[in-house]
């Protein structure tokens, strides 16, 4: 699948961001905080007006699937466009204007802060409980529009910001360009998209809820073991399985297998006694090992098990087995990534 950088040509006076959109399914996959009252949240870096949204407006290197027609692809935002991108927006004169969902024009927003996370450990952005990578466009926007708060904001119907603007496209491969610093890898984002698919087509296919309750709690760990030591083990498909899990969502039988594939694998990372290690984490974000019971009794129960213990390949996709290695007194497949 190709991958194309979306930039800005200095020469084209119509290149950058017009408008922010407030959505419900923000691309960048990042919600704002709504900061409706100081009595409400502790807001040691807002001043005591209402009505203020904080958000994400833009992260770099985030790989964003896209389709034209028949056509698939991911967009991506370098450090530097992002950057430049935040600057021609405020010297355009731009702050107030905004949409909904991409669609409606929408009065009394306007755009009172505006900065590039540039700290890990001291942006305004971390005191608010948001991981999200250095370089990113951050901005609060003041609602002074009443029915936009009461019906959009309040409801929940609108969760995150996304942004409106014409950039000119870089055609490149990962040959060409690693886009590797903050960028998932492309196997791990083929992955991601391919969950994303699943996800989708979930209500069509027969689907399973009925893991125990150890399932959901496993899944539950996981998330807050991830959370103190900020968000830095899992991809974002184990952040979105464990999400799944945690609530009680239905599986389908292509989730599930995955599942099992994933736990029977990793099962040796993991250390119980060791809650900030990434295996222990991921480990329990995918269920843990009541997680590993339950898909290997249901595959068994569907006829699936021989199947997929058959095809199982030990190692990560993009990844293959050479012999074994010794880890924590173990005897573990030996996964070295495919050239």
């Amino acid at each position: 699948m190709k991958i194309v950088e979306l930039i800005i040509d200095e020469n084209d006076e119509f290149n950058g961001v017009e408008a922010i959109s407030i959505v419900e399914n923000p691309a960048i996959e990042e919600d704002f905080i709504a900061l409706k009252d100081q009595k409400e949240i502790k807001l040691a870096e807002v001043n005591s007006e209402k009505k203020i949204l904080m958000g994400p407006l833009l992260i770099p290197n985030k790989p964003i699937y896209r389709r034209s027609g028949e056509e698939e692809y991911y967009i991506y935002f370098s450090r530097d466009t992002v950057l430049k991108a935040s600057q021609k927006y405020l010297k355009s004169g731009n702050q107030k204007n905004s949409t909904l969902e991409h669609q409606m024009n929408i009065q009394g927003l306007t755009l009172v802060e505006s900065w590039i996370k540039e700290d890990k450990v001291h942006d305004k952005s971390v005191k608010y409980g948001m991981d999200v990578p250095l370089g990113t466009w951050m901005g609060t926007v003041k609602v002074d529009n009443d029915e936009v708060w009461d019906n959009y904001v309040s409801t929940g119907l609108v969760k995150g910001f996304s942004i409106e603007g014409y950039f000119a496209d870089r055609l490149e491969t990962p040959q060409e360009k690693g886009v590797k610093d903050e960028l998932s890898e492309i196997e791990e984002a083929e992955f991601i998209i391919e969950e994303v698919k699943q996800m989708l087509r979930e209500e069509e296919l027969e689907s399973y809820a009925d893991y125990p309750d150890a399932v959901k709690n496993n899944a539950k760990r996981g998330i807050e073991l991830n959370d103190k030591v900020n968000n830095k083990c899992a991809t974002q498909v184990g952040k979105v399985r464990a999400k799944q899990l945690s609530q009680g969502k239905s599986l389908t039988l292509s989730t599930i297998k995955r599942m099992f594939s994933y736990l029977s694998r990793a099962q040796e990372y993991y250390n119980d006694g060791d809650n900030e290690a990434c295996g222990t984490i991921s480990y329990l974000l995918w269920g843990g090992k009541a997680g590993l019971r339950w898909s290997g009794s249901k595959l068994k129960e569907l006829d699936e098990l021989k199947t997929i213990l058959d095809d199982e390949n030990p190692c990560w996709d993009g990844y293959e087995m050479i012999g074994y290695k010794i880890l924590d007194g173990k005897k573990v497949p030996n996964c070295v990534k495919i050239n």
